[in-house]
């Protein structure tokens, strides 16, 4: 019997159309879907039929995002299946949470509102740069980060691939280093240095927020990007700290396949996270479910 962790994406994963073909397909995707217009009108429509520009607003495609990946959660389990863990990709985690019980939608959903909300704030008031740095040991991407005022590592994806966030008038001078110590650097598409000092004060505000929150207990186990294991402190401080500090990604991998989980779906779109989860093990499986068509045979892999 597979022992299946679900996975939720992060930010940068959006497109247009996300989510519709599973509300069309399964009932309980629709219910999220149903839920979350009632919560903040609009936003199925968003979801749906966004423009790119729009979906790449932090404010926008972070809600949209949680909601089709609570969708297809919610898909999988209404065909019969349990997850034995969870992890989220920066946002992807507040994804995690809700499906692992922590918090409900209705609580969870104005949450994820406020976060981009903040994290857009903060964005503005400081221009970053995003880039994966590729063909590089961690140790040299941080030696080369370590020589500029404001370069931080921040993302440990899988080997050879570790996100820098920066200010953005370093940023032709860093991929330039990159470059001459033999590596490859790809700039992201984002509006912000997420998951760096940049970030603190959108931290700030998203920690007095949760504090007014109560967590339910967990139905399942999930794994936090700011330690790379397993909760076992608060969720206030782990989903907080999480928007200014570096996502360790490979150690949450590592540590599930430590506990057996021999699968993973990732939930939502695309399947960047389970490229990643391959790089790290290749003798695992991955699977997705973004669609009626990826539900369906995910769930014919799965039984």
């Amino acid at each position: 019997m597979a022992k299946t962790a679900f996975i939720f994406p992060g930010q940068g994963a959006q497109y247009s159309g996300m989510g519709k073909a599973l509300a069309v397909s399964s009932p309980a995707a629709a219910a999220v879907f149903d839920k979350g217009e009632q919560l903040r009108p609009g936003i199925r429509e968003l979801c749906f039929h966004g423009t790119e520009e729009e979906l790449r607003q932090t404010r926008n495609a972070q809600p949209c995002l949680f909601l089709t990946e609570l969708a297809a959660a919610r898909a999988l389990e209404e065909a019969g299946f349990q997850a034995a863990a969870a992890a989220g990709f920066s946002l992807g985690e507040l994804s995690a949470v809700c499906a692992a019980g922590l918090l409900p939608l209705e609580r969870a959903l104005p949450l994820v509102l406020l976060r981009g909300e903040l994290m857009e704030k903060a964005a503005a008031a400081q221009p970053a740069f995003m880039a994966a740095v590729l063909r590089l040991e961690n140790e040299r991407v941080e030696e080369l980060a370590a020589g500029f005022r404001a370069v931080y590592p921040v993302n440990y994806n899988c080997p050879g691939q570790l996100t820098v966030s920066g200010a953005k008038e370093e940023e032709d001078d860093f991929l330039r280093a990159v470059r001459e110590a033999g590596g490859r650097a790809v700039p992201l598409k984002v509006s912000g240095g997420f998951h760096s000092p940049f970030m603190r004060s959108a931290a700030e505000a998203f920690s007095s927020l949760l504090s007014e929150e109560s967590f339910a207990a967990l139905q399942y186990p999930i794994y936090s990007n700011l330690t790379g294991r397993r909760y076992d402190s608060s969720p206030q401080e782990l989903l907080s700290a999480q928007i200014c500090s570096p996502v360790r990604w490979e150690s949450i991998i590592r540590q599930m396949l430590a506990s057996g989980i021999d699968t993973f779906v990732e939930l939502g779109p695309g399947s960047t996270l389970s490229g990643m989860v391959q790089r790290i093990d290749r003798t695992v499986r991955t699977l997705h479910v973004e669609d009626a068509e990826s539900l369906r045979s995910t769930v014919s892999a799965l039984r």
